[in-house]
């Protein structure tokens, strides 16, 4: 995030700029919105509506992540990674979890054996970079009676992570977080936005009939946490390719990927903790536990 308290441009150039950022602030305000009541609205309709949501995120997503890493427009490896993110929702829909992870470990080796030559470990990452947290949203948002508010609560944690992190860079500056992957990234942003997860989770628990804010404060502290670390692993990946966003697909965003990247860490570590302690109620167990 520029600190742009340290050097502004003065005369005509300075109002060309002003004039731009303010178009691209607009851009990222009405794309945003449209993108939140869009999310909101499918996950409330139910678990299909919001699988074809995950579906088409995960299609635009399968498609970046052959243009990032391998240059393509299309491929077919590419046709592969898609049929693996479809096959895994239906599986995950119809409430056979595990066949939709071995059908992604399956299309993630024909990835491989179909881009030998071409950054095949990397090529075959992104059919579980885009897999498993589909399957893992659609897991949680199927487990009644908490699915809906286990999906939001994931949304909001993340949500609130990236907006108060930028927030608080811009205000406060300081020390860079990791300058060598992500230049504008602060301490003081990193720390903003993980005590507005926290803080947003505990408030979040008074909603939730039977949840502590102590433990959601304490869920939502570390989810933000992994959420900003999601951050910095596609902030290192587009690096390693020279790129500053992974597609201009959405207005003022830059790719889906730049907007799912924290989504993606979250669901997945969410996904484990409940795998873990309880895997027949997972959303139930993320937010009010056994």
């Amino acid at each position: 995030m520029p600190d742009d308290r340290l050097s502004k441009p003065s005369g005509p150039g300075a109002s060309a700029l002003a004039a731009a950022t303010a178009r691209n602030l607009q851009q990222r305000v009405t794309s945003g919105l449209v993108m939140v009541l869009v999310a909101l609205a499918l996950v409330y309709a139910g678990v299909v509506p919001f699988a074809l949501l995950v579906f088409a995120v995960g299609l635009l997503m399968s498609w970046e992540w052959g243009h990032l890493v391998r240059g393509v427009r299309f491929d077919s490896a590419i046709g592969v990674q898609a049929a693996a993110v479809a096959i895994a929702i239906g599986l995950a829909c119809a409430d056979y979890p595990l066949l939709a992870l071995l059908a992604l470990v399956a299309c993630g080796i024909v990835v491989a054996s179909l881009t030998l030559h071409d950054r095949c470990l990397l090529s075959a990452a992104g059919v579980f970079y885009v897999g498993l947290p589909a399957v893992a949203m659609i897991w949680l948002r199927a487990n009644e009676p908490l699915g809906f508010a286990a999906v939001i609560f994931l949304f909001l944690v993340v949500w609130t992570t990236d907006t108060m992190a930028f927030a608080a860079g811009r205000a406060i500056g300081g020390p860079k977080l990791w300058p060598a992957i992500s230049p504008n990234k602060t301490w003081a942003g990193f720390l903003g936005g993980v005590v507005s997860s926290a803080a947003l989770s505990a408030l979040f628990a008074q909603v939730v009939p039977g949840a502590q804010s102590w433990r959601l404060c304490l869920i939502g502290l570390v989810l933000g946490v992994i959420a900003q670390g999601g951050d910095l692993f596609e902030s290192a990946l587009k690096r390693a390719f020279g790129v500053k966003d992974a597609s201009h697909l959405i207005p003022g965003h830059g790719g889906v990927m730049d907007r799912m990247d924290g989504i993606v860490a979250v669901a997945v570590a969410a996904a484990l903790l409940a795998l873990v302690f309880d895997a027949y109620a997972p959303a139930t167990f993320l937010l009010i536990g056994r």
